[in-house]
């Protein structure tokens, strides 16, 4: 679904990814993992066409992600960020529909649709009507979650969607996004700094550091066979992971 061939990307004389190479299977969830820096986010803006490469090619669903392609393959992708990214002067319904509306969808299929994303994402409709600043964290991290589901894209890209909210909250969110993903089905890829959240939630783990792949796979291997010393400690230094 998503392939990155020997792909850079350079910010002046820094190097956020450093020629790599990834791919992420239809279907699964891969969890993109690594200290602030390593180059998790910038994989996430290369494939929505928010940055270009400075080397090598990015590939959605078959397409080479160039300026002529970019746009019809951010509206095939479903992108969450922290706190949802709301518009502040829009209610909660109005920032989930904004985009069906700027294409012109028609008004019944677009409240039919909220409806099935209600149901999803277990929010009840009052929420609404209601702006931003009077949703909760975990709310209006629910309705980001709609909005990027809205045009049932093809791919869900998650962007530390959980990690400014309390740990009580964030652990309710885990547990029913494990289930949406399931219920989906769709090629997910999610950033998190956090290794219990990455085991929890995905089906196959990538650490990064500086820009470079340095581990991929289930936390067993991590465990059982780490590539080399930056493995042990980054896993030594997750302490909330042993409570999985």
């Amino acid at each position: 679904m998503i392939e990155l061939r020997s792909v850079s990307k350079a910010y002046g004389d820094r190097g956020a990814v450093r020629d790599l190479s990834l791919s992420f299977a239809e279907g699964k969830t891969t969890a993109l993992i690594g200290p602030s820096g390593c180059g998790k986010s910038t994989i996430l803006r290369l494939v929505l066409g928010l940055v270009r490469p400075s080397a090598g090619e990015v590939s959605f669903d078959g397409q080479t992600v160039r300026l002529e392609t970019e746009q019809g393959i951010r509206r095939s992708i479903g992108y969450v960020v922290q706190e949802g990214g709301l518009f502040p002067h829009l209610t909660a319904g109005d920032n989930v529909a904004l985009m069906a509306r700027h294409l012109g969808r028609a008004e019944t299929e677009i409240q039919g649709r909220i409806q099935e994303l209600l149901k999803l994402v277990d929010l009840t409709p009052d929420v609404l009507s209601r702006y931003p600043t009077q949703l909760s964290g975990g709310q209006r991290q629910r309705i980001g979650l709609m909005r990027a589901l809205m045009l049932q894209p093809k791919a869900l890209l998650l962007d530390e969607p959980l990690g400014a909210l309390d740990p009580m909250v964030r652990a309710g969110l885990q547990t029913d996004l494990k289930k949406i993903f399931a219920d989906l089905g769709q090629t997910v890829v999610l950033v998190t700094h956090d290794m219990g959240e990455a085991a929890y939630l995905a089906d196959q783990i990538v650490l990064m550091r500086d820009g470079e792949i340095v581990q991929q796979g289930t936390l067993q291997d991590f465990q059982e066979r780490p590539t080399s010393g930056f493995v042990t400690e980054f896993l030594s230094a997750q302490r909330g992971m042993v409570a999985l």
